[in-house]
């Protein structure tokens, strides 16, 4: 008989998706968070999970057979310190989902800094193309889905791999758990600066994934990016496959839209696609090379992408008003906003384009890639911040940045200067990790 199983902090992506699979494999599951919010709450209740809003300790009655507690929660937090006080067993969310379910699966791990929630994505819908019925665990909705996770119907799995931490007992990032027959790193840049101190901090981690990634497996990694070679060359123990070098692409539209793949010089075909820009290219090249080490041949991957429908919030049209039209973009960082206004820039052309931003994470909340946020915009006609808090100087962009910026306070203010600024043909990127105030639909109201 299956156990009851409460996840602590149960509305964040990853543990929504663990409650979900849980919930798939026979666990009676129940859950609490901070704020119990749609869409995740909706997604949750509707497979019959008990939510609860806050972290007292009535779950504690119901007496739970495991405690799932996410890395949100601290010591200190009465809730933990009832179940440390009281022997309660208790484990990382990446700890239960290796144990529970990923043991005994051929796991396929998409790791890197940015591109893993649209490239995972890619994984699971070409091996889902290819009738292998995968499951998945993916920190966004797969729009060929329609949910972020399943347990699946064969021996793969494709797993989004995280390098933030576990729990607050286990400082190791969340990958380190999954023990991937096949990797991919799409790329290794400084990120989550609450965590890590710099990027040879985030090195040493990948460094330690690496070590369990076993000998008969496959490691995917651009041929050209050096934070990622310095890693190899400590130590790897498993085949490589570079892309950019094994597996190759050829731009045959300057906005991303087609292109074709080369597989160790010999071209495979072409695609023709939805996406935009060189780095859904690069997560296509990765995506149609992990489906290869499994097995699935490279022209069932090409027939697959014309059919791939991108992930929730990764360049997603929200609509149109009198000619303008607004886009959803999880950008988070400067080298994502820049690769994603690359993009959006080669297919509108010398249409006017503006970013709105929102430094919702905490390495942009703290000004970190302050100086190089300048050269993330550079493909926008102007760019709008809403300021942070705390403010870190970022009015100091205005007099480094060479496109205009414009830094308001609040929302209502952002609202009115777009409806003052934009016409017809205009675009509007929102870009932030974050729900931005539903922004979004404020401005498709007001225009």
């Amino acid at each position: 008989m299956k156990k009851h199983l409460h996840i602590l902090g149960i509305c964040g992506t990853f543990m929504g998706g663990v409650a979900a699979l849980a919930k798939e494999a026979g666990f009676t599951v129940s859950g609490a968070d901070e704020a119990v919010y749609p869409p995740m709450s909706t997604q949750l209740r509707a497979l019959g999970i008990d939510l609860h809003e806050g972290y007292d300790d009535t779950f504690l009655q119901t007496a739970p057979d495991h405690t799932l507690i996410g890395n949100a929660l601290s010591r200190g937090k009465p809730i933990v310190e009832a179940i440390l006080a009281r022997h309660l067993p208790y484990s990382s969310g990446p700890q239960w989902l290796y144990q529970e379910i990923l043991q005994q699966r051929h796991v396929i791990a998409v790791s890197g800094t940015h591109g893993k929630t649209t490239t995972a994505s890619l994984v699971a819908w070409i091996l889902e193309f290819a009738g292998l019925k995968p499951g998945f665990l993916i920190g966004g909705v797969p729009e060929n889905f329609g949910i972020s996770a399943r347990l699946g119907q064969s021996e793969y799995f494709v797993i989004e791999a995280d390098e933030y931490d576990s729990a607050f007992f286990d400082k190791r990032s969340k990958f380190i758990h999954y023990h991937p027959q096949t990797l991919i790193i799409n790329n290794l840049e400084f990120d989550h600066a609450d965590i890590f101190s710099n990027l040879a901090d985030i090195q040493k981690q990948f460094q330690h994934l690496l070590r369990t990634v076993p000998n008969n497996g496959t490691l995917i990694v651009p041929a050209q990016d050096k934070a990622i070679a310095e890693v190899l060359a400590q130590g790897v123990w498993t085949p490589v496959v570079y892309l950019g070098k094994d597996f190759r692409a050829e731009t045959r539209k300057e906005d991303g839209s087609e292109f074709a793949v080369y597989y160790q010089d010999k071209i495979q075909g072409s695609v023709s696609w939805n996406l935009l820009g060189q780095h859904n290219i690069h997560n296509a090249l990765a995506a149609i090379a992990a489906a290869h080490a499994v097995g699935v041949p490279i022209a069932t991957a090409l027939a697959a992408l014309p059919e791939f429908k991108n992930v929730k919030r990764r360049l997603e049209k929200k609509g149109e008003a009198h000619g303008v039209c607004v886009y959803d973009d999880f950008a988070h960082h400067p080298t994502a906003i820049a690769t994603t206004l690359q993009g959006l820039r080669a297919r509108v052309g010398r249409a006017r384009l503006f970013a709105l931003l929102e430094l919702g994470s905490y390495t942009m909340r703290t000004g970190v890639h302050k100086a190089s946020l300048p050269q993330s915009w550079l493909d926008a006609d102007e760019i709008v911040i809403i300021r942070p808090d705390p403010d870190w100087g970022v009015d100091d962009l205005i007099a480094t940045s060479t496109r205009p910026v414009t830094v308001l306070n609040t929302l209502n203010d952002i609202v009115a200067h777009f409806k003052n600024k934009t016409k017809a043909g205009d675009h509007v990127v929102v870009m932030s990790n974050k729900g931005f105030g539903g922004i979004h639909q404020k401005l498709l109201e007001t225009l």
